[in-house]
């Protein structure tokens, strides 16, 4: 097992039928593969060829030896074969990781890959908290937000608008906030990201003006959560103002079940990145195919999302 290649050289003669002929397959001198074989009789203490002038024949101890060399070279074959193959094509299983709040985003965006690529399978971890990307094997994290330094590599697939909205209820119980002085008035939904800190139910709304012009308002939040689709839930049901994604709300806002607040005003984007544990020149094919697949996706939402 110290050297496999004596085996390989040896099962290319036999295929070639001559030493020359593996020679030249193997881009080697004649006189070097014959040494090989030579040194293979040697180290094993039997014979494996009869050579003349003419030919190559096997001994009894090559006819037995030879298959195990034979399928030696061909997993070598296949094995290489195979890191061509997820090089070059979009094969096994892609494991993707991503929000509660944008996994509804992965089938639609994925879908026509799967399709195209029969030997491509995806598993989906859905989860809003920072996982592992090499713990868990992820191929490729739909990450939302400021990405904290680290070794991953991140490329940036859109850009979402954030606004605000309440429910028409909610609104129509407690009236529609027309001024950046009306905001603190209100009962707020929060995400715990969104607090001052752990404890607090407190944060600051940063906003820009029809002008321009950059401000900030501290508000205190009735309900804080570590999910945003439930506070999306929660403010449709009356609860009070949130900060939502608009490419994420479109159907709520359609059907008027929220309604959309201070439209004048610009609550901030929310970048969207695509995070893999590797190096970009060493991904896989799938990899490569997903994030173009993604891409595509965020570029044909009908609003709110920029590349």
């Amino acid at each position: 097992m110290d050297d496999l290649k004596p085996l390989a050289v040896f099962a290319k003669v036999v295929e070639a039928g001559s030493m020359s002929a593996a020679a030249r397959r193997l881009g080697m001198s004649p006189s070097a593969v014959s040494q090989i074989v030579r040194d293979l009789e040697l180290r094993g203490g039997i014979t494996l060829l009869h050579r003349s002038t003419r030919k190559l024949a096997l001994t009894e101890a090559g006819e037995r030896y030879y298959p195990h060399c034979k399928r030696l070279v061909e997993a070598a074959e296949a094995a290489a074969e195979s890191l061509q193959l997820a090089r070059d094509a979009p094969t096994g299983e892609l494991r993707v990781s991503s929000p509660v709040g944008f996994a509804a985003h992965i089938g639609p965006a994925l879908a026509p890959l799967l399709a195209e690529a029969p030997h491509l399978s995806l598993r989906l971890l859905v989860d809003d908290q920072m996982i592992d990307l090499i713990d868990a094997r992820i191929d490729l994290a739909v990450r939302v937000g400021q990405l904290a330094d680290s070794s991953w590599i991140a490329r940036r697939l859109c850009d979402f608008e954030v606004i605000l909205c309440a429910s028409a209820d909610y609104l129509a119980r407690a009236g529609t906030p027309t001024a950046l002085e009306d905001l603190p008035k209100h009962q707020w939904l929060i995400s715990d990201r969104e607090a001052v800190s752990s404890r607090s139910k407190t944060t600051w709304v940063d906003l820009e003006s029809p002008d321009g012009e950059r401000q900030r308002v501290e508000v205190d939040a009735r309900v804080v959560s570590n999910n945003q689709v439930a506070l999306h839930h929660l403010c449709e049901h009356g609860l009070g103002l949130a900060r939502v994604v608009q490419a994420e709300v479109l159907p709520a806002l359609e059907r008027g079940s929220l309604v959309r607040i201070l439209p004048d005003f610009r609550f901030g984007q929310l970048p969207v990145w695509a995070a893999t544990p590797k190096l970009e020149e060493a991904e896989a094919a799938k990899v490569r195919a997903a994030v173009d697949y993604l891409k595509r996706h965020f570029a044909k939402l009908p609003a709110g999302a920029t590349a």
